[in-house]
């Protein structure tokens, strides 16, 4: 009888496997117990918070675009960056919190402000944490600002200052608002593609790239007008603050050219003698300088100070929890569907106000709302369950951040009073569609199309075929239809004829201030005058609280919520876990993919209209 045993050498190879296998699960296990125990170390760590002394200055480097929400939950956002992911953003939430608290603290004596590593920020935004540097200057606290070169946004902030200062080597750039855009008309042309537009509105332009090789008449003019407006009022305030001559700062443009040769272009000197900056000096230099003015910190051989992220991780709650505000942020496209934060989706947007409507606790609701708009039946959504909220006898109050406009100026229709910041891009009252068809596409490629259908519509919106002729009156149809439906809100919302309302409508986009003054809005203010006209008209009186509504942590974001900024990247410094991405190459191609993005999200093949602004914050 045959021996039926394995061989030597296959009961070798078995237990070699055997052993692999172990020794992986080992490895896996450890690794999983390691990171575990990071993590517990690191939320420990978070949880002691070192005493705050006294002469303290607050230190507040800006990291990345100041937003109103993160993209993504707050832990998921600073768990990435620390990993090396998205670049870092600035909640404005936390920006306004911590400088209005540390005003207050005693133990607070004067604020650093570094703008290196700050990125993109409206004037609306800027307007907000400008307001609050001056609530600290106000306080009796002195602000330096200190930056290698300053960029447009980061001097608005700069000029708030109590002293402004520059590296030797650095700039001060200032270049106006606007710019341009690219427009596809020839490209799509060449390629063959013919594109359909609807729309209602003289001023509409957010079409026109697709079917123009530049702007129209109409449109050039709409936007010269408010980017002047923003204009004006950007270069006074900053030469009120620096206490310069009016108009100097555009003259200084002017002259910067031969002004900036004659110093063998020198431009810290430049930014010097225009009296832009109090004067030059290194990191090392604002150092010293803060040394002498404060107490020294002698284990970290600098000056006695606290960070901002460490700085809020120690304020405390406030407010009765009893009697809350509300604040829903509306910021990004409006879509139809789900969408995470940095994007409006209409139902997890009105999940979230449905949220607040049906919480007792919160007795008035602010929606603090940064969009150029996006889909009509997605803004539609919104504004009805803002209507719900009123019949539910909860105040609304809507507060507009950058930019408030099209669909953004539709959800805001919904509401009981409007406040917007002087610099808000808001109006653009009107409607689109766009539908494209490659035909011609077609033809070149020697690509042809053939079939039945039992009635028209089966085979009307194939983009393989000329658009039918029945199928563009239903679609113009339709467009006039929501826009009327526009009018009607915007009627009611602020009390005028639709005649008057489309006078002032047709697409055309204005400032919160001509807004102002034209009667889209109530006054002009910003997050904190919102909240506090919401608790007057649901008469909460005094010491209430103010609270986020936002969904549900999710994933990692579960695990993270009480760990500080400096937990999390110091559990990513332990694993090793920095993985630089490629910045340029990324920024390179960035307005291109946005183009081709917004393109692809106009095509109504899905049957929507867009109630949507070609524009942002300057």
């Amino acid at each position: 009888m045959a021996d039926k045993r394995p061989g030597t050498a296959r009961r070798a190879l078995g237990g070699l496997f055997r052993a692999v296998d172990i020794t992986r699960r080992v490895v896996v296990n450890l690794i999983f117990v390691g990171i575990l125990a990071l993590i517990a170390v690191a939320w420990f760590a978070g949880q002691s918070k070192s005493k705050l002394l006294e002469d303290t200055a607050l230190v507040i480097d800006i990291k990345g675009d100041v937003v109103e929400q993160y993209t993504g939950s707050a832990r998921e956002a600073e768990f990435a960056e620390a990993l090396g992911g998205e670049p870092r953003q600035t909640q404005l939430r936390d920006l306004l919190g911590v400088i209005d608290a540390a005003a207050k603290d005693p133990k607070i004596a004067r604020m650093v402000l570094l703008l290196d590593d700050m990125g993109e920020a409206g004037l609306a935004k800027l307007h907000e944490i400008a307001a609050a540097m001056e609530r600290f200057k106000a306080a009796g606290k002195p602000v330096v600002a200190w930056g290698s070169t300053l960029e447009q946004r980061q001097y608005f902030l700069a000029a708030h200052a109590s002293e402004v200062y520059l590296q030797p080597f650095g700039a001060v750039v200032l270049t106006g608002f606007g710019g341009y855009r690219n427009y596809y008309h020839d490209a799509l042309e060449r390629l063959g593609v013919s594109i359909h537009v609807f729309r209602v509105g003289k001023y509409k332009s957010a079409v026109e790239p697709l079917i123009d090789n530049g702007p129209s008449k109409d449109a050039a003019e709409a936007e010269a007008f408010y980017l002047n407006d923003e204009w004006a009022s950007f270069t006074h305030e900053i030469e009120a603050l620096r206490h310069l001559p009016a108009g100097a700062v555009g003259e200084t443009i002017a002259e910067e050219p031969a002004r900036l040769a004659a110093l063998g272009g020198d431009f810290a000197r430049w930014a010097l003698e225009t009296k832009l900056v109090d004067a030059l000096k290194t990191r090392e230099e604002l150092r010293a300088l803060m040394l002498s003015r404060g107490k020294p910190d002698d284990e970290h051989k600098t000056f006695r100070q606290i960070s901002f992220a460490d700085y809020r991780s120690q304020m405390p709650e406030s407010g009765d929890r009893s009697r809350q505000v509300g604040i829903v942020v509306a910021e990004g496209l409006i879509t139809d569907g789900e969408e995470p934060q940095g994007a409006i989706g209409a139902r997890s947007t009105a999940e979230l106000l449905r949220k607040a409507r049906v919480d007792s606790n919160v007795k008035a609701i602010v929606l603090r709302v940064d969009s150029g708009g996006g889909s009509a039946f997605g803004s539609e959504v919104i504004r009805r369950e803002l209507d719900l909220a009123r019949v539910a006898g909860k105040p609304v109050v809507i507060s507009m951040s950058d930019v408030a406009a099209s669909g953004g100026y539709w959800i805001s229709t919904g509401a009981d009073r409007i406040i917007a910041d002087p610099s808000t891009i808001t109006g653009s009252i009107g409607v689109f569609g766009v539908f494209p068809t490659v035909e011609r596409t077609m033809d070149k490629l020697g690509i042809h199309t053939g079939g039945v259908a039992t009635a028209w519509p089966a085979a009307a919106a194939d983009l393989r075929r000329p658009i039918d002729s029945r199928l563009g009156s239903v679609v113009q149809s339709s467009i006039g239809y929501i826009y009327q439906t526009f009018l009607a809100h915007v009627s009611e919302a602020r009390k005028m004829t639709p005649e008057k309302v489309d006078e002032i409508a047709q697409g055309r986009v204005w400032t919160g201030r001509q807004a102002h003054e034209r009667g889209l809005v109530d006054d002009l203010g910003g997050l904190q005058s919102a909240v506090q006209q919401a608790a007057a008209l649901a008469k909460i009186g005094d010491g209430y609280r103010t609270t986020y509504i936002e969904a549900e942590p999710k994933g990692w974001a579960q695990f993270l919520p009480s760990m500080t900024d400096s937990a999390v990247e110091q559990v990513a410094d332990r694993l090793g876990l920095a993985l630089p991405l490629g910045d340029a190459m990324r920024a390179a191609s960035q307005q291109v993919h946005r183009d081709l993005a917004w393109l692809a999200g106009t095509a109504p093949v899905t049957g929507k209209a867009l109630a949507h602004c070609l524009c942002q914050a300057p």
